[in-house]
């Protein structure tokens, strides 16, 4: 996948019946154009037009490097 990159976001949710905090992820593929992002990046991403049947969105920064 060219100028494609997967983005895990992941948020705690408190589950309604226990109490216990429980983290759920959401994966969504986005459009990087210039091919600069890498595995373990933290990226700002925006909505945007359907670019491909699942692409909806695209990389807007990087936030930080990943080590």
């Amino acid at each position: 996948m060219d100028k494609t990159v997967v983005v895990a976001v992941e948020s705690l949710t408190k589950h309604p019946l226990y109490g216990k905090y429980v983290k759920k992820r959401v994966k969504y593929m986005a459009h990087d154009e210039k091919n600069e992002c890498g595995a373990g990046d933290k990226v700002l991403i925006s909505e945007t037009r359907p670019m491909s049947k699942l692409k909806r969105w695209r990389v807007k920064e990087i936030m930080e490097k990943a080590k």
